[in-house]
């Protein structure tokens, strides 16, 4: 009899505590895929796994430890206690999380040479940050920022080469962002032909091409593509460009 009493009042308080933490997680969710990783960069940068991650720790644990640890036996002061330290164990979990995804978020897509990469806030010295244009000194909050990459200045290309072999690509040094309109130039003499693209893939990439570009707006022939890339995944995207080099969408599909 006691032991049925408490599992069904555990079973409540429990049903309680999730209800709380399945609100928090829609919170979060609203921020992350809604702010820090809009489409496609929930799946290019990881945001989407981490957030995964992130959820199955923060919102299930915390209902779990309650299922065990909550009796309505207990005095208010040991159910207080028990309860305290079950939400600060969450809430440190969910600041961790939080953080981690938060120097996941892609900060800006940059183009470099022959594709646009995805940077992560983890990516970016800020020390580094005083090297870069005015408007580009704080890193974003909302979605990553479009910008371009300079040419290496006189003397600078043996540097440069060392620091793409140690891992830190022109994309990640503040140094050589530039507008992207500065690179506008150099975007379309490097984006293809979407139409080449589609003919040289299989049917199922051939329909996400089709899909990306009816939701575009613009027919096939009047559509480009270049390579849309991250640290975490190095091919599977391409983003959908105009004749101007303007972003008019993004598809599924291996660019290279």
């Amino acid at each position: 009899m006691i032991s049925s009493t408490r599992v069904r009042a555990a079973s409540k308080a429990a049903l309680i505590h999730l209800s709380l933490s399945a609100l928090v997680g829609l919170t979060a969710a609203a921020v992350v895929f809604g702010l820090w990783f809009p489409y496609p960069y929930r799946a290019l940068a990881g945001g989407q796994h981490l957030f995964l991650v992130l959820v199955s720790v923060d919102v299930v644990c915390g209902p779990l430890l309650t299922a065990v640890l909550f009796s309505p036996f207990k005095s208010r002061r040991e159910m207080a206690l028990d309860l305290s330290l079950i939400a600060l164990v969450q809430l440190g979990a969910l600041v961790y999380g939080v953080h981690a995804i938060s120097e996941a978020r892609p900060v800006v897509a940059a183009f470099e040479s022959d594709r646009l990469v995805a940077v992560s806030a983890a990516q970016i010295d800020p020390a580094d940050l005083g090297q870069a244009p005015p408007d580009l000194r704080k890193l974003s909050w909302s979605g990553p920022v479009l910008i371009g990459t300079r040419a290496p200045k006189d003397g600078e290309t043996f540097a440069s080469v060392m620091m793409s072999v140690q891992g830190v690509e022109p994309s990640a040094r503040p140094g050589w962002w530039q507008s992207y309109d500065q690179s506008r130039d150099q975007v379309k003499q490097r984006m293809k032909k979407l139409a080449d693209l589609r003919a040289a893939r299989d049917d199922g990439a051939q329909r996400e091409i089709d899909a990306a570009a009816a939701k575009s707006g613009l027919p096939l022939p009047d559509l480009y593509y270049l390579p849309l890339t991250s640290q975490k995944m190095l091919d599977g995207w391409i983003v959908l460009l105009d004749s101007d080099g303007r972003i008019v969408g993004y598809a599924p599909v291996d660019g290279f």
